[in-house]
């Protein structure tokens, strides 16, 4: 008898035991998960962008493509990096998203060179390009899994900065519980906004009261520009979140604080004068003033891309880029 009441002592304990873990564990994933709202934000706007030309039976593949591989990027490749490189070689992280950051100010300052003025390099490959459908969605899918690489690192390194367990494994099923969160309604958020036009033309057609049918009607109408807003957005995120990684990284480093110091202080000073939504302001101005930063380094960057890293990318690779 007393050996039973000794083995159920302890199943007690171990059942407390793993009550608690996963109290920490829910509780760190939901602090995470706030701490890395912002990219978050900038995740979904960025998305939608990606199957913006195509058929609409094509949208919800191309988007559970994405999806799947940024779950793959976030559990298979970044989470077990992350860790090993935290316990291993912490200084290195803050450098790679550095590279991250650089490579999203790049690829924010392609798109508005395109937008401005279309043929003003030809080595740039035209995103718009629809000569060829399926090779234009591989490439867009492509496009978008390497995006969403940088902003899914920058998630994940948030997220294990504001995990405060030294277990391993708490941290490692945290950060899988918040990759796979994030992942699910970011995606889930772009699978409805991608399909809104279909529910409007079903309510437009089928709609039992006039009300309905002029609300599917202007869904119909509406969401192409909602679309097209959406794309300016990401476009905007993509500068705006690059800009931000390499000034903080700058800041961190020690390597160049002045930038990162001198918009904080005119952020603030903007804050305080105009005196209301003081918070919103701040954060507002500094959003932009990292967006014009990351403008500024990635059309800095696009002839290094294009003149230096292209080529000889191609030439280790074998790859050629087409002519234009």
């Amino acid at each position: 008898m007393s050996g039973l009441l000794a083995l159920l002592d302890d199943v007690a304990a171990i059942a407390k035991l793993a009550a608690a873990s996963v109290d920490d564990i829910v509780g760190a994933a939901a602090k995470a998960g706030a701490k890395a709202a912002g990219v978050v934000i900038d995740d979904a706007a960025v998305t939608p962008k990606y199957v913006h030309g195509f058929s609409a039976d094509r949208e919800l593949p191309i988007i559970w493509r994405i999806a799947r591989g940024s779950l793959f990027n976030k559990l298979a490749i970044l989470l077990p990096g992350l860790l090993v490189l935290d316990y291993v070689l912490p200084q290195v992280i803050t450098p790679l998203l550095m590279l991250g950051g650089a490579y999203l100010c790049f690829e924010g300052a392609e798109k508005v060179v395109h937008a401005l003025a279309p043929h003003a390099d030809h080595q740039i490959k035209e995103d718009f390009d629809t000569k060829d459908p399926a090779h234009l969605e591989e490439d867009k899918v492509r496009g978008a899994i390497k995006t969403d690489f940088i902003l899914s690192a920058e998630i994940m390194t948030i997220a294990l900065a504001t995990i405060d367990s030294p277990n391993f494994w708490i941290q490692a099923i945290t950060l899988a519980v918040v990759g796979a969160l994030i992942t699910i309604a970011v995606y889930g958020a772009v699978a409805l906004i991608v399909k809104m036009d279909d529910v409007g033309l079903h309510m437009a057609a089928r709609g039992r009261t006039g009300a309905g049918r002029a609300l599917g009607r202007g869904l119909v109408l509406g969401m192409p520009k909602l679309m097209a807003f959406l794309s300016v957005v990401g476009t905007a995120a993509m500068l705006w979140v690059g800009g931000n990684i390499v000034l903080h990284g700058l800041e961190v480093t020690h390597l160049w604080a002045w930038p990162y110091d001198t918009i904080h202080h005119i952020a603030v000073a903007v804050s305080g004068a105009v005196g209301t939504a003081q918070g919103f302001v701040e954060w507002l101005v500094t959003a932009a003033l990292d967006g014009v930063f990351g403008l500024a380094l990635g059309v800095l960057l696009i002839p290094v891309a294009t003149k230096v890293i292209g080529p000889v990318w191609a030439a280790v690779t074998g790859k050629r880029t087409a002519a234009h």
